[in-house]
């Protein structure tokens, strides 16, 4: 027989899972590592890490792989250290201590959906500012013991890692999640299988597996589609965050909102206010208005109960960033849903649009979650001003400083975002109470009681430990991307440690100005190669994959990073993540933030810097123009000096200069004998003081409780009792007045001579009286003297409202009168505006019926 050269057949391998055997005393570290509390708890970090700090480097910083990793000798030898398990014991018992405390029954409770959470760098389902916001705020709801949970996706390839290529090229890799190492859990149905969701699309349903993550005391449920029992077309919508065309983002957001609360009902969760933060999750009324009807209730009795229990939180100054649907593609997956709401797909098409019949108008989500909830909110003082405006359409007949948009200034989780270094700095000198009364600025006041020495070194440490880091995690990045070995040495060794060090971080879109610094690169080199006044930059920053803009704002940034004048002076670090995030807002000297007013909607890193004595540059818009003080940091000004972008870029990028040139530097720099900058730690202590305590999550939770979620759920409770007997009286007398409202008669009104003719005097009053037919209503109706101007821009406001008092009744007849006068001289307009009027209205807005007139 012939002997072959080779001869062998396909292997047939069998995938073998080995879990580490874990001795009974050490149990208690996968339940810890199974619970995202070690990611905000500084001892349970070190606890991990300390197991084995080699291995926890290699996986990540990740306790769930830590634990799969480990070797079952060290794990043995572990297990019977006293030492170890004393540590163990310690963190076990505060974990179980905190963990067992029953959420707070007296505040409302919460379901909160979201497309992203930012709550470890483990776990990447989040890309940036809104999933950090998210995770902060599940964080929070736990310590502060919320009735809460999150709906959100489990990504298989999340957000992209970034690199750069030699010239500065963002590249995108997206690589998979191995979930089973991840601190999550498989959702089990009753029968202890993995619970699967049946989400309905079109003629099909997508299944969907269902994995919680433990937040501390908060559930988050996640929905993953990536099964084999979904086609090709659909395992792809939890890919990736912000993936695909717009007939996957539909998919995913139909799945958020639709899935989400069908996720709710299949796990028995009723809550009491259901949150959408952001428009990505407004499809969950749709689902709830689906449900009340199908229980018997009318569409207009059902939207009574589902706007009084839900709140819609807006994070995006511009229209265009907000998502729309032409009806074609939106009816494909929705086409069915009109019918289950008892009402017709025009009906649905306008409930997602500004000018309700326009056929040419697309569905927007964030109009129909305006429609669909009692309550919104932007994310600062001034991103509610712009929200105001740029939902003002919605609401006709009133304008836009007149509607019920309100805000809640964003907040950061201090636990997370706080230095460990600063945790002990502030746990010796501030009150024992400090983290169950963060908002207290009494209480933040004692950092002025630190010796100035005390706060330096601290900046010190942070700074030395952030450098360090980068010449760790970067040396390999930047000799990988072909760059000369000579000069990776070159670039590591011109990072000054005694340098003032600028930190800009965040994404890069292009209305965040990171170019902002240079334009004018000579006056920047002269600046940066000062040797009595060293100073250096750090960039970070992910654009998104189809931001071309926001791609070549990176590579331009690099490319002068790689001028001889500017090497080591500006250096730009790669896949801006959390952990990168942590050491920069803790390790620089100042927190940069440039924006386009008025575009911040919020921002948030500013506020973690500040947490850790990082001092804020910043333009005043988002949460610095509430935050900033004078002497507790530098800001531009709020005001445009020109509407040309081009000739505003350059005079701010100017005024930059200016603040480090004459300001900036010479405070730092102004050492005294001990080594350090007096000054530059008071404007430390003033920013800790004076601004961090109305800036963390905590203050920012109590606010939603505050102003929203408390007056929703009392109000939700009351149309809902007795068989929804108040929210079926409510719809009842909106449809009677709507069905009268255009026969409503103005039959007189009676104002003197001057008022007719337009010509009055200040300071001098003028009685006015209206008599209004209400064709059978039941003062159901209110009037209103409005007085507009106009600014020497051209924008109309509002001078005053003046209400009419109802004085007589005669049957359907109904006498308004009104004392009027005004105090200022000048050109005014004025109208009077009818609106129906009932005292369970949570707004004017809830029922936007208006009618103007000015009879003569």
């Amino acid at each position: 027989m012939k002997i072959k050269t080779n001869y062998a057949n396909v292997p047939c391998w069998k995938e073998v899972n080995v879990k580490s055997h874990i001795p009974e005393s050490l149990k208690m570290l996968e339940e810890m590592a199974r619970n995202i509390w070690w990611a905000w708890n500084d001892e349970a970090t070190e606890m991990f890490s300390s197991l084995d700090p080699e291995l926890w480097s290699v996986v990540g910083q990740n306790p769930v792989a830590l634990l799969e990793r480990i070797s079952y000798e060290k794990l043995e030898d572990l297990s019977s250290d006293e030492a170890v398990l004393a540590k163990i014991n310690k963190v076990y018992k505060k974990f179980k201590e905190y963990i067992d405390v029953k959420p707070d029954a007296s505040r409302p409770s919460v379901a909160y959906f979201c497309m992203e959470y930012g709550l470890t760098h483990v776990l990447k389902i989040y890309s940036g500012g809104l999933g950090i916001l998210a995770g902060d705020y599940l964080k929070e709801a736990s310590d502060s013991n919320v009735d809460m949970c999150g709906v959100g996706f489990l990504y298989r390839y999340g957000y992209f890692t970034q690199s750069l290529s030699m010239d500065g090229q963002q590249i995108a890799n997206y690589e998979a999640q191995n979930f089973g190492s991840l601190p999550l859990d498989r959702v089990k149905d009753e029968n202890g299988q993995p619970l699967v969701l049946d989400v309905p699309y079109l003629d099909y349903y997508v299944h969907a597996y269902v994995w919680k993550v433990n937040v501390g005391r908060v559930p988050l449920y996640l929905l993953d589609t990536d099964n084999e029992m979904n086609s090709e077309f659909d395992r792809p919508i939890t890919y990736q965050l912000y993936g695909g065309d717009w007939e996957n983002r539909l998919k995913q957001e139909i799945l958020l909102g639709i899935g989400g609360v069908l996720l709710l009902k299949r796990l028995g969760i009723k809550k009491d206010v259901y949150h959408c933060n952001e428009g990505h999750a407004a499809l969950c009324n749709v689902q709830r208005l689906c449900d009340y009807v199908e229980s018997g209730m009318s569409f207009d009795e059902a939207l009574e109960v589902v706007r009084a229990s839900s709140l819609y939180t807006v994070h995006t100054p511009v229209p265009a960033g907000h998502d729309y649907f032409d009806e074609g593609l939106f009816g494909k997956y929705m086409g069915g849903y009109p019918q289950r709401m008892g009402i017709t797909w025009q009906d649905l098409m306008d409930l997602g649009r500004i000018n309700p019949g326009d056929p040419n108008e697309r569905f927007c989500m964030s109009t129909f979650a305006c429609n669909t909830c009692q309550e919104v909110n932007g994310v600062s003082w001034l991103h509610g001003k712009v929200s105001q405006e740029m939902f003002s359409g919605i609401w006709k007949g009133y304008f836009p400083e007149e509607n019920h948009v309100g805000y809640v200034t964003n907040g950061v989780h201090f636990p997370t975002w706080c230095a460990s270094e600063w945790k002990k700095l502030y746990a010796k000198y501030f009150d024992k109470n400090f983290l169950h009364d963060q908002s207290n600025e009494k209480i933040w006041e004692a950092i002025y009681n630190v010796p100035d020495e005390e706060v330096w070194k601290t900046r010190v440490a942070l700074k030395n430990k952030l450098i360090g880091y980068i010449r760790n995690q970067f040396r390999d990045t930047w000799l990988k991307n072909q760059r000369d070995p000579s000069r990776v040495v070159s670039l590591m060794d011109k990072i000054n440690p005694n340098a003032l060090l600028i930190g800009f971080a965040r994404r890069f879109a292009t209305y965040k100005r990171a170019h902002l610094l240079f334009t004018d690169l000579d006056r920047l080199a002269k600046i940066v190669n000062n040797p009595d006044y060293p100073v250096q930059f750090l960039f970070a920053g992910k654009a998104h994959p189809h931001d071309g803009a926001g791609q070549g704002l990176i590579k331009k940034i690099v490319e002068i990073s790689n001028r001889p004048e500017f090497l080591g002076k500006i250096i730009f670090l790669e896949n801006y993540d959390m952990k990168l995030a942590r050491r920069l807002v803790s390790g620089v000297d100042i927190w940069m933030n440039t924006p386009t007013r008025p575009l911040e909607a919020s921002g948030t890193s500013g506020e973690k810097a500040l947490m850790n004595g990082v001092v804020n540059l910043s333009v005043l818009d988002g949460w610095w123009l509430e935050g900033y003080r004078e002497g507790a940091g530098w800001a531009l000004t709020e005001k445009r000096t020109y509407q040309n972008q081009e000739h505003q870029d350059q005079l701010d990028a100017a005024t930059i200069y200016s603040l480090l040139e004459t300001e900036i530097l010479p405070l730092y720099y102004a050492r005294n004998k001990k080594g350090y900058s007096e000054g530059w730690v008071k404007t430390i202590k003033n920013s800790i003081a004076q601004v961090a305590p109305h800036y963390t999550m905590k203050r920012q939770l109590d606010d939603y409780f505050t102003k929203f979620y408390g007056k929703e759920a009392a109000r939700f409770h009351e149309l809902a009792a007795n068989d929804y007997a108040k929210a079926k009286e409510i719809a009842k007398w909106k449809e009677e007045v709507a069905e009268k409202w255009d026969s409503i008669e103005v039959v007189s009104m009676d104002k003197c001579e001057d008022l007719h003719k337009g010509n009055i005097e200040t300071g001098k009053e003028y009685v006015i009286t209206c008599v209004v037919d209400e064709k059978g209503l039941d003062d159901a109706v209110g009037i209103e003297l409005v007085t507009t101007y106009t600014t020497a821009e051209g924008k109309e406001y509002v001078y005053s409202v003046e209400p009419m008092e109802m004085v007589h009744r005669d049957g359907n007849l109904f006498t308004f009168k009104v004392t009027h006068s005004l105090s200022n001289s000048g050109s005014f307009k004025v109208a009077y505006r009818m609106f129906p009027k009932h005292e369970a209205l949570p707004h004017r807005q809830d029922f936007c019926y208006v009618r103007w007139f000015n009879k003569d």
